[in-house]
């Protein structure tokens, strides 16, 4: 589906690494797009305020409807006398459904889920940067596309594999290839891991993203959580991705096709690009994001992952392989842990080994029907998921 000229476009999260620069696209074409709505958790007030102002935003969510006095003074502040404010979890669900002819889901987690749900069911293009809503229930959000074309994939090594995959056919997809810089910790040895602190795993080489993602990034959870992704997004089995790991975070992806040609898209990392082409797909937009200078010398290189240091991948695979139940307990398992270890109540080492001991004690119980049967089912496995994870991290 081709975005219409001056869309109208509703940001979650847009107080986080992905909404701020989805805002700083959409400021660089005021022409094509106009702002109606914004929500965000409620840690950035008086960001969230200047965005509305910016913007002429008409109305704002806010997750934490504690926060609604302090953002309708921010807002008084910031000189906006007519926007509208909403307040919790169902607020932001509506404001997602509200029939933006885009919505840019950057929201952390799978509380995503529910928002890009509505935003399929209202027949907006869904600009999907939230992983969590393909892993923790794939089949649920797919179920509530209108379109068969409504999800426009965000991530970067997602964003490049779609644009990859306009070189051919489905039926000619030999194996797709996501890469991963490798993190700040690429070359280590389990062994060297031990005593790992936050602030050296918040410390990515070549990427600005939440803390999160950041730490999923370093363990390559990350990368896992992306296999699920690709694979269910675009109906590729899990034998036919491989990881690869590229630390200049030029190329975003690839996909290798059947006559042995291999299409990828490179770029400096920049996430305004795949951003850009979500909220604008399929045009392109000029003045989105700088291009490789191809003026100077420059060395590309592609190294094998190190299961043994990073196992968080192939536990993914096996989530994949098992059920969507498991992908979903994966998932919220690791977010539980990952908060966990930036409290500095988990080592470093303790995160994957965490969502693995939650998965091993959860197994038997997720074995039966593979597909959940709604967002509730989901929800009450992933709170336990999150209670046996929290009662694991306590006992370290």
């Amino acid at each position: 589906m081709s975005v219409v000229s001056n869309s109208t476009v509703v940001i979650l999260g847009s107080t986080g690494s992905i909404g701020t620069q989805g805002l700083d696209v959409i400021a660089r074409h005021p022409e094509r797009f106009t702002v109606t709505g914004l929500a965000a958790g409620g840690a950035h007030i008086e960001l969230l305020a200047r965005q509305a102002a910016q913007f002429r935003v008409p109305e704002v969510a806010v997750f934490d409807s504690t926060k609604i006095p302090a953002l309708k003074e921010a807002l008084q502040q910031a000189g906006v006398r007519d926007t509208r404010v909403t307040g919790g979890p169902d607020a932001v669900i509506a404001l997602a459904g509200s029939g933006a002819n885009v919505v840019l889901n950057g929201i952390t987690g799978s509380i995503g889920l529910e928002p890009s749900i509505a935003a399929l069911k209202a027949d907006s293009q869904l600009a999907l940067a939230n992983k969590e809503s393909v892993v923790a229930g794939g089949h649920l959000l797919f179920s509530a596309q209108v379109r068969d074309d409504q999800i426009n994939p965000v991530d970067s090594e997602h964003s490049a594999i779609w644009q990859s995959l306009r070189s051919g056919t489905h039926a000619e997809i030999s194996k797709l290839v996501v890469t991963a810089s490798g993190g700040p910790f690429r070359g280590w040895k389990r062994a060297d891991m031990a005593n790992i602190t936050p602030e050296q795993a918040l410390h990515h080489p070549t990427w600005n993203m939440g803390p999160v993602v950041t730490i999923n990034s370093s363990t390559l959870m990350n990368k896992g959580l992306e296999v699920i992704e690709a694979s269910r997004l675009f109906d590729v089995p899990p034998d036919r991705i491989d990881v690869t790991v590229h630390p200049q975070s030029i190329v975003h992806s690839m996909v290798e096709f059947v006559d042995g040609a291999t299409i990828c898209q490179a770029s400096p990392p920049d996430m305004r690009l795949p951003i850009a082409l979500g909220l604008s797909a399929p045009d392109r937009m000029d003045n989105v994001a700088a291009a490789c200078d191809w003026t100077q010398a420059a060395t590309w290189t592609f190294e094998p992952l190190d299961s043994e240091a990073f196992p968080a991948v192939q536990l993914a695979r096996h989530c994949l392989g098992a059920s969507e139940k498991h992908t979903a307990v994966l998932n919220a398992a690791n977010e539980q842990a990952v908060h966990a270890f930036l409290d500095h109540r988990l080592p470093y080492l303790g995160i994957v080994d965490t969502v693995k001991a939650v998965l091993d004690q959860m197994d038997a119980e997720l074995r039966g029907s593979p597909l959940f049967t709604d967002v509730e089912e989901m929800g009450q496995i992933e709170l336990e998921a999150r209670h046996r994870a929290d009662d694991l991290i306590n006992k370290q």
